[in-house]
């Protein structure tokens, strides 16, 4: 969960960049009744729903739905905002029903836009609330274009990131609506054959493990305790320290078989000052570094001097683990 909810994290720096770059960096084969259940089912919708008690939201997604070749958290951003709109379009009680199928078209569909013949899989989402007026609707997907109080929704931009969205991947959407009545939005995406590759659970193998020495060096508590508990679980002996400075004064005293090196530390010595001053104690030091950053100049000052592998914050468990076994089995 924690891991999922990192890679949300990223993906929403993106998507404030969807409307200045209109870009999808990641394309991957999806399923959209997945994504649509992983959201509804999620603690942030049932939040939402808190705030409207007497709306119901129901779901009506075909079985043989097909996949498409996109951006999973994108498009779960998509269904989250044409989700709220129709919960904040209804003041009192009423009914959201959440479409997913097949469509062939066999001719182009005139509709909020001119559709192209062809095969798509679609999302549309009914709301019976208070609808949208005929001057209004070609206007919707407008930056900044909102007839709700700034206090009690966002900035007005979320019609437009599921247009912008919408259209990285290629589809197209319609939106009908009725004052009084309610609205329909429907997203048509092209579909792929393409089958999800299921994820292997990764289990840790048994030689990743030690009982070696290893010091980690980290400025930030949690990326040191998080480390720390990687490394006692499989064995290792862990000492930790929270400044170079405070490293090299360990090691002035005391041996370790493995160093594990933040490359950033502000307010002190970085990286490669506390490696020089290592290896002045300790010339053979075996080392893998770390950093939230790219790999830069500094990084291979630390290599050519001696240091082992570069490994990316933020590691995974297994990554971690892998590049410390290397490292001291390393001749």
């Amino acid at each position: 969960m924690i891991q999922k909810s990192g890679r949300k994290a990223a993906a929403i720096v993106h998507d404030l960049l969807t409307l200045a770059r209109r870009n999808i960096n990641k394309s991957t084969v999806c399923s959209l009744n997945e994504i649509v259940r992983e959201y509804t089912d999620s603690v942030e919708f049932r939040q939402i729903c808190e705030n409207h008690p007497n709306v119901t939201v129901q779901l009506e997604l075909a079985d043989d739905v097909l996949n498409f070749q996109g951006s999973a958290v994108h498009l779960s951003k998509v269904v989250m905002n044409i989700l709220q709109n129709g919960l904040e379009a209804m003041e009192n009680e009423g009914r959201i029903i959440v479409r997913t199928r097949n469509v062939y078209l066999d001719s182009p569909l005139h509709g909020y836009e001119t559709i192209e013949e062809g095969e798509y899989v679609c999302l549309s989402v009914t709301d019976e609330g208070m609808g949208i007026a005929k001057e209004d609707l070609d206007r919707v997907f407008e930056p900044f274009f909102t007839k709700k109080s700034m206090g009690r929704s966002g900035t007005g931009l979320g019609m437009s990131v599921i247009w912008a969205t919408v259209k990285d991947h290629k589809g197209f959407i319609d939106i009908q609506s009725e004052v009084g009545v309610g609205t329909t939005c429907t997203v048509y995406l092209r579909p792929t054959r393409e089958r999800i590759h299921s994820q292997a659970v990764v289990s840790l193998p048994e030689e990743y493990g030690g009982s070696e020495t290893v010091l980690v060096i980290d400025d930030i508590p949690e990326q040191l305790n998080l480390a720390k508990g990687m490394l006692e679980f499989v064995g290792y002996r862990v000492v930790t320290a929270s400044s170079g400075e405070k490293a090299v004064a360990y090691i002035k005293e005391n041996s370790v078989d493995l160093v594990v090196l933040d490359m950033i530390m502000p307010g002190g010595w970085d990286g490669l000052e506390t490696y020089q001053h290592i290896i002045r104690y300790a010339p053979d030091q075996k080392t893998i570094i770390t950093s939230g950053y790219s790999a830069s100049e500094r990084v291979s000052e630390v290599q050519i001097l001696g240091g082992g592998e570069y490994v990316q914050k933020p590691f995974s468990m297994h990554t971690l683990l892998k590049a410390v076994r290397e490292e001291l089995d390393r001749k």
